[in-house]
């Protein structure tokens, strides 16, 4: 098993060869050994700014006709009984990642648009990039991959839902991944895109504020967002932002015996729904395949069920989508939310035949509201708070909605105040007026 830990890369022997990525030559493990060597600082995500919740792969790839059977999770999670309604043709999936090599024989159709971010790759954002340069062919997989030769390779959640390859870099491009993110996720929505999946995390729960323009854009354009809750065995002990953002579906991550991964998933109470993180397989570029686990693998699987939701109702904005996906999970924590569990294990099927009621509000809050709440006024600091009751603890809650609503105080007062004034002079004139008639009456 491969993973990135504390600056320590660690390779877990399994009596075969690992293909590539680890850029200094293949290295051959018996089984049970344990080989540690030391990285560039570049190459760690965690702890960074930004970095990727995902990667623990396998060192030996799975081929295309061993793939399929291993996809337990398209009937454990009623998605292969879904797609009696819908397979989300129409749909189109955001991927903000490090590339989608839509030339993968699971990808072929797929990808019907895109745009580089980091400077790194090609035009239309389908050329990796990146240390983690797999990292985005196997998301997208997972979210539409098409299969291979009909009952090979790997098929997402929603198979004919359509892609767009948003490439960013982590450890490197012409500017910072912060704001590659913001820049992609305006292009998404200028795109035509009804859904955002980004399997990364900030590893802090603040975020910057570009976000808060980049992702109220798609608020205010009825785009679906979710976002990984991120991986303890990757050093993210806490959710952290795109996923504590107000609006923004978090996915957990489950053993493939429903229960929370201690390794391959974060919890925190911002979780909106739990899906499979370990035991996955998906795509890599040049053809192959790969085992691996995370919640960077639970969020597309998500991603693909919100596009079936969005196929069999293409009329219902993204609240009562999302608020369809949190209703039709299946409960398996104390309370609902639950603060490990959020809303329970999603499920497909349900998602797209049950009987939700609609609702007037986002189940998740806004963007909208938390920026006009917690946000600097003209001309003061921004304040976010860094503790651990923070961004994940101070999500919108329906009381925020009426004090959102109250009026703006930030307008200008100068009008009340000049008119204020105009009204107690003309009462000190009305009363010496009223006093000098009382006078002259009196010297009658």
């Amino acid at each position: 098993m491969l993973t990135f830990l504390d600056g320590t890369l660690t390779l877990r022997g399994t009596g075969s060869q690992p293909r590539g990525g680890l850029g200094s030559g293949r290295h051959h493990l018996e089984h049970g050994k344990v080989l540690v060597l030391r990285v560039a600082p570049a190459l760690i995500f965690i702890g960074a700014l930004l970095g990727i919740p995902a990667a623990v792969m396998s060192t030996s790839p799975a081929h295309a006709d061993q793939v399929r059977e291993r996809e337990y999770w398209l009937q454990d999670y009623g998605i292969e009984a879904a797609w009696s309604v819908t397979k989300g043709a129409g749909v189109r999936i955001a991927i903000i990642d490090t590339g989608i090599d839509g030339s993968h024989p699971d990808l072929l159709g797929a990808v019907v648009g895109g745009a580089d971010f980091s400077g790194l790759g090609s035009f239309n954002g389908q050329t990796p990039v990146g240390s983690e340069r797999r990292h985005g062919t196997m998301v997208a997989s997972l979210a539409a991959g098409r299969g291979n030769n009909g009952t090979d390779g790997v098929l997402g959640s929603a198979p004919e839902a359509q892609l767009l390859s948003l490439s960013m870099s982590f450890g490197g491009g012409i500017i910072s991944p912060d704001e590659q993110i913001a820049q992609a996720v305006r292009f998404a929505v200028d795109n035509q895109a009804d859904i955002i999946s980004l399997s990364l995390t900030r590893n802090t729960r603040d975020w910057p504020e570009s976000w808060d323009d980049a992702f109220g854009y798609a608020e205010d354009n009825d785009v679906v967002v979710i976002a990984a809750a991120g991986n303890r065995g990757s050093g993210t002990v806490a959710v952290g932002a795109p996923a504590t953002m107000p609006g923004v579906l978090t996915v957990g991550g489950v053993t493939q015996e429903g229960v929370a991964s201690d390794s391959a998933s974060s919890q925190g109470i911002t979780i909106g729904v739990m899906a499979p993180s370990e035991g996955l397989v998906g795509a890599i570029p040049e053809g192959g395949y790969v085992s691996w686990s995370g919640t960077s693998g639970a969020t597309p699987i998500v991603a693909g069920i919100v596009a079936l939701v969005r196929a069999a109702y293409p009329t219902m904005d993204a609240a009562n989508v999302v608020n369809r996906i949190l209703a039709t999970a299946r409960p398996v924590g104390e309370s609902i939310p639950d603060a490990l569990y959020g809303y329970g294990l999603v499920d497909a099927y349900a998602a797209v035949t049950a009987q939700v009621p609609l609702v007037d509000a986002h189940p998740l809050g806004t963007l909208d509201e938390w920026v006009t709440l917690h946000r600097r006024l003209e001309g003061s600091s921004i304040v976010v708070p860094l503790g651990p009751t923070n961004v994940a603890e101070e999500a919108p809650k329906t009381a925020d909605r009426a004090i959102a609503a109250a009026p703006d105080t930030r307008r200008d007062t100068l009008p009340y105040v000049v008119t204020g004034i105009f009204a107690v002079l003309l009462l000190l004139v009305l009363a010496s007026g009223t006093g000098l008639a009382w006078l002259r009456r009196g010297k009658r």
